[in-house]
This record gives structure tokens, C-alpha cells and sequence, in this order.
């Protein structure tokens, strides 16, 4: 499943956040760092969902 993310640059790095998933965010100093890290960030969300 995909997901749509916000990725935001800021002089401090990259910020990033999928709105279909409340509290979803992460972080990078790059642009495919925060990529990766919200990736990653989607897939513990959806684990940690389907535990609960």
C-alpha cells in the first residue's frame, strides 16, 4: 500500500509526515534519509496498529 507523505526542508534538515496516519513523522539531514526514515516510520506504525 502506499501512502502520500509531507516532506518539509528547513535549514536544520528534512522533516516528514504522513497525514493518513496520526502521529506518523520522522525526520532526516538529507532528502532520501527522511525518505527512508518515514518509510520505516510507516511500517512500525502499521505493526504497532495491527497489535492493538
Amino acid at each position: 500500500m502506499d501512502y502520500r507523505v509531507v516532506l518539509i526542508e528547513s535549514p536544520e534538515g528534512f522533516t516528514v509526515s504522513c497525514p493518513a496516519l496520526p502521529g506518523c513523522h520522522s525526520e532526516g539531514d538529507t532528502r532520501p534519509e527522511a525518505l527512508e526514515n518515514i518509510r520505516i516510520a510507516i511500517s512500525e506504525w502499521l505493526e504497532a496498529e495491527a497489535d492493538e
